[in-house]
């Protein structure tokens, strides 16, 4: 008798689909805060403030694992530059190696063949690990969505968490979307007031 197991305890599986995210809408410039547009959680446990406190410990260095692959990597480099300073929010160390990384940024097109390079540099992250696909390439294949030789998103591969859509997305844009990513780690296996608890 063989047991099939999908992922490990609370990793996602690649195509599976998640469970949307309540989001409360700014009705204007003047309640709109960058990433954070999620409803409140609610602590009612000791477990609940320890989860929380790990969380925020984690959401406040998020390192990003410096893997561009075409135009959109050049935009990457950007926000970390002394014009947009990315370090303001502890992603500043863009590391070499996938085992001192947290956040795999995909910036460009996912060719067929690099689709299980990514897939292997994704496995070799430790745990608790996020996926953020940058510009239209990575998201649903882009301009190249009718090649032969292009991935229709790299969320047939790996999981993603945060989708930073533009051709290329600008560096405001990228720091937005860890901004995003960021509220969603801190809200990690908490309830929402009302809901049921946010996975990541």
């Amino acid at each position: 008798m063989s047991i099939e197991i999908k992922g490990n305890g609370n990793a996602p599986v690649p195509g599976e689909r998640r469970k949307p995210v309540p989001i409360v809408m700014a009705r204007g410039p003047q309640e709109y805060t960058p990433g954070d547009q999620e409803l409140p959680v609610q602590l009612t446990s000791l477990v609940d403030m320890l989860q929380w406190a790990q969380n925020w410990a984690r959401s406040k260095s998020v390192w990003p694992l410096g893997y561009g692959l075409a135009c959109c990597a050049i935009e990457m480099m950007a926000s970390a530059q002394a014009h947009y300073d990315l370090s303001r929010f502890g992603s500043e160390v863009f590391r070499s190696s996938p085992r001192q990384a947290d956040l795999m940024i995909v910036a460009g097109t996912v060719s067929v063949k690099m689709g299980p390079r990514l897939r292997l540099l994704w496995e070799q992250m430790p745990d608790p690990k996020w996926v953020l696909s940058m510009g239209q390439c990575a998201n649903s294949g882009g301009e190249f969505y009718d090649s032969y030789y292009t991935v229709q998103g790299v969320d047939t591969i790996v999981p993603v968490d945060v989708y930073v859509p533009g051709c290329p997305p600008r560096p405001e844009a990228l720091i937005e979307g860890i901004l995003k990513l960021r509220e969603k780690i801190a809200k990690q296996g908490l309830k929402v007031r009302g809901e049921e608890e946010i996975g990541v």
